[in-house]
């Protein structure tokens, strides 16, 4: 179901609702189709229903309603069938698994695709995740060895080695430096670009949303608060009824938008 230069992916969601117990979160969402070859952010405040959205589209949460990419309804799938389409990243990989980085990247991609490949084979698809994401020499480290940083990049790794169509990253770049925040972004664009699948981004940095994805969703108590462009989501209007704030969104020198708060309302 990859991209290959003809029709591309389209994930449709349609009468989404997601709760825990007798709380609902997301009552009833749609969304226009999300599109192959495209990043999507969802943006919005602490509690607006970014995470559950993506577990529910992960296939990790109970949800009413359809999640349907190209013919195939999501939402009727078993835990194991849902995961061949949908890859997830979670905020934080669980704490003490007795694997090493380069362990734990060829497991994940030896549950999704090792039937398909040679011992040889996985082995190089695994190193070269772990290549493109700089992080080769942390390969023999134990996942339990690593900062919070390192850790993240390391569950990108098994995310990435899968070659999912599509891909879920709640907040990929939160413990990351500024060197390391670009080289996911970017590596997350290459990806985008090179198997033309979909990546839906949760993301606090509202910048780094209006540089690398062409869609944003803006959420607000389980709600589409905005949805389009970059440019028509991030307004002053709706950083000020969404997030209470009074901010300027102005593009830089590089033609990139920026958002300026002044004060909060």
């Amino acid at each position: 179901m990859q991209g290959t230069g003809e029709t591309l992916l389209q994930l449709h969601i349609g009468r989404l609702s997601v709760g825990y117990g007798r709380r609902r979160i997301i009552e009833a969402l749609d969304l226009p189709a999300l599109e192959g070859g495209t990043v999507t952010a969802l943006i919005g405040p602490n509690a607006a229903g970014k995470t559950t959205l993506l577990r529910a589209l992960a296939g990790l949460v109970p949800a009413k309603g359809s999640i349907r990419l190209d013919d195939v309804e999501l939402t009727g799938l078993s835990v194991a069938g849902h995961a061949r389409h949908v890859t997830y990243m979670p905020q934080a990989l669980p704490q003490r698994v007795a694997l090493t980085v380069f362990e734990a990247t060829l497991s994940a991609l030896m549950s999704s695709r090792g039937d398909a490949l040679s011992a040889a084979g996985a082995h190089a698809r695994a190193l070269d995740a772990l290549a493109r994401l700089g992080i080769s020499d942390l390969a023999m480290r134990g996942l339990d060895e690593l900062s919070g940083g390192q850790r993240q990049l390391a569950s990108l790794a098994q995310s990435i080695v899968r070659e999912p169509a599509v891909l879920l990253l709640d907040e990929p770049t939160s413990a990351l430096d500024i060197h390391h925040q670009l080289r996911v972004m970017q590596l997350v664009a290459e990806l985008v670009r090179e198997r033309s699948i979909i990546v839906v981004i949760v993301l606090h940095d509202i910048a780094q949303a209006a540089r690398y994805a062409q869609r944003v969703v803006v959420l607000q108590n389980g709600a589409v608060a905005a949805d389009g462009t970059p440019e028509a989501a991030i307004t002053p209007e709706t950083l000020a009824r969404v997030y209470r704030v009074e901010a300027r969104v102005e593009r830089c020198s590089h033609g990139f938008l920026q958002v300026i708060v002044d004060r909060a309302v």
